[in-house]
């Protein structure tokens, strides 16, 4: 362990020596002064962890010493020798804010020893508190700007930490891009950046160095930057250049003349603030990024929602002219036959019941149609699989006869009810049906069968055509993706957006009969 350097400064030889052979034996690196001049310079120069001065000296006063080292080294932990103990003595030495106080002469070397080692820590204790207070505010700032993702009340906020911690009266933020310098947020009387202009200049030099910079209306520095300064009504300004990524900005505050000027510790406090600043600035904007990314997304899944029903809608019209030319052909022959003079009372209202009964299949099957087609009808609401199956394969039915494709089904009586979208799920089945026709073009087997399963009905689609490739089966389900001729490839991309939007799961089956089988899982859902 590197030892504690201390420098030592008495006017008595006899006095510094001994402190310097008492704390070389217990393992600190000592250094001895009898010249306060010498010992300042030497302050200056290297760094020390506690200065042990004797506060009457003939040539520098004792309090001068501790001054300087303030200056020289804020941190450093000060103990006073003194042979006058009064009550002044110790007034004084506290409103210097002295580590410790010790009488001469000492009785023994363990009570030197214990003054310094107590002098030491009281110092780290205060530097650790002052620490723990400057930060605390920091990290209250942080909470807030991190939380907060809209940009506009994000530079709000930022710009009000600026002038709540650094006590200023003006803040602004500037950034630079493609060589220009723009104002992205300001409080206080508007700077003019314009091209050429002082303020201008000043933040392009200030980017470009790379370096925090701090300047004083009055005293030494550059003119152009203080007649800026003074036409503002500011006393001082502290620039701090901040690059993260491709964007660049530097941040600014600015005190009223009326105020102390910027010291050191600002520009540390500035420093961290604005890093932080400039982190939530990016995770807002980045933030933003991902909502129009989103919102880009789902507008292109709702498109190829309507883009899929239409050409499900186009494979199906077979089918729905058979399922609604049936009921209108049982109402004309119902209401010729009712037309018949010579027709009982009876018989002839017995005729028009049977076309009622038909008109009301045919509306129902218009509803249905209708729930499919509408753009809006995103309803949850309890939905019967059974139900809702049977209707879909009494819609398809006439195009699998035609195709000569045996319709096999395992349903059980009832089924837990699905809190879904109806018109979705029913789409589902409409698209594994439809590719299932498709994929047996000469005849086949397709069967369906569903259980209940906990939490939720599992069913199978089950084919006995070509089945899929295995080198395509990690493809089917991406968009635009097809293994048919004249497929459009949404099919399954949006038969699985729909299932698992709902929370469920679609996945091909491996299994060693030919054909293809997809296995849909919908889980009961929570209203």
């Amino acid at each position: 362990m590197k030892p504690i350097p201390i420098l030592v400064v008495d006017d008595e030889p006899g006095i510094a020596s001994l402190c310097k052979r008492i704390l070389d034996r217990s393992s600190y690196d000592v250094t001895a002064l009898t010249n306060p001049a010498i010992a300042i310079k030497q302050l200056q120069q290297n760094r020390y962890d506690l200065l042990l001065v004797d506060i009457r000296m003939p040539e520098v006063d004792g309090f001068d010493v501790i001054s300087r080292a303030r200056i020289a080294q804020p941190e450093i932990a000060v103990l006073v020798m003194t042979g006058f103990g009064t009550v002044e003595t110790a007034i004084r030495a506290l409103r210097q804010g002295v580590d410790g106080l010790l009488l001469k002469p000492f009785e023994n070397s363990s009570e030197l020893l214990e003054a310094v080692r107590l002098a030491l820590i009281d110092n780290q204790r205060k530097r650790d508190t002052a620490r723990v207070q400057a930060l605390r505010p920091l990290f209250n700032v942080t909470e807030s700007l991190f939380t907060e993702t809209d940009q506009n009340k994000l530079l709000d906020l930022i710009l009000a930490a600026i002038r709540e911690h650094l006590h200023c009266t003006h803040a602004a933020i500037f950034q630079i891009k493609e060589g220009r310098v723009a104002t992205i947020a300001e409080i206080g009387d508007p700077v003019s950046v314009d091209e050429n202009t002082t303020a201008a200049n000043l933040v392009h030099r200030v980017d470009e160095d790379g370096n925090p910079f701090i300047i004083h209306a009055t005293g030494p520095g550059e003119q152009e930057a203080q007649t800026l300064l003074s036409n503002l009504g500011l006393g001082s300004a502290i620039l701090i250049p901040i690059a993260r990524s491709n964007i660049r900005h530097v941040l600014v505050a600015g005190r009223d003349s009326s105020v102390s000027q910027f010291r050191g510790a600002d520009l540390e406090l500035f420093f961290v603030l604005a890093r932080q600043a400039i982190v939530a600035i990016e995770n807002a904007r980045l933030y933003a990024d991902l909502r129009e990314y989103v919102r880009r997304v789902e507008e292109s899944q709702h498109a190829l929602l309507r883009a899929e029903k239409m050409a499900a809608a186009g494979r199906l019209t077979a089918s729905i002219a058979h399922e609604v030319n049936n009921p209108l052909q049982s109402v004309q022959n119902c209401l010729h036959l009712a037309g018949r003079e010579d027709l009982p009372p009876e018989k002839r209202q017995e005729y028009f019941e049977l076309a009622r009964a038909e008109l009301d299949r045919l509306m129902k099957t218009t509803q249905r149609m209708l729930d499919f087609y509408r753009p809006g009808a995103s309803r949850v609401e309890d939905v019967d699989i059974l139900e809702l199956l049977n209707h879909v394969i009494n819609l398809t039915s006439q195009q699998l006869s035609q195709r000569n494709i045996q319709l096999i089904t395992d349903f059980p009586e009832t089924l837990p009810m699905i809190y879904a979208v109806s018109g979705q799920i029913q789409q589902i089945f409409f698209n594994l049906i439809l590719n299932a026709l498709d994929a047996m073009s000469s005849g086949g087997e397709l069967k369906i069968s569903a259980r209940a399963k906990s939490r939720g009905v599992e069913l199978i689609f089950a084919d006995t055509g070509p089945g899929i490739p295995e080198s395509q089966r990690n493809n089917i389900f991406e968009p635009f993706f097809s293994t048919k001729d004249g497929g459009t490839g949404l099919g399954l991309t949006v038969s699985y957006n729909i299932v698992t939007a709902h929370g469920g799961a679609l996945d091909l089956v491996d299994r060693k009969e030919p054909g293809a089988c997809f296995r849909l899982f919908l889980p009961t859902g929570d209203k």
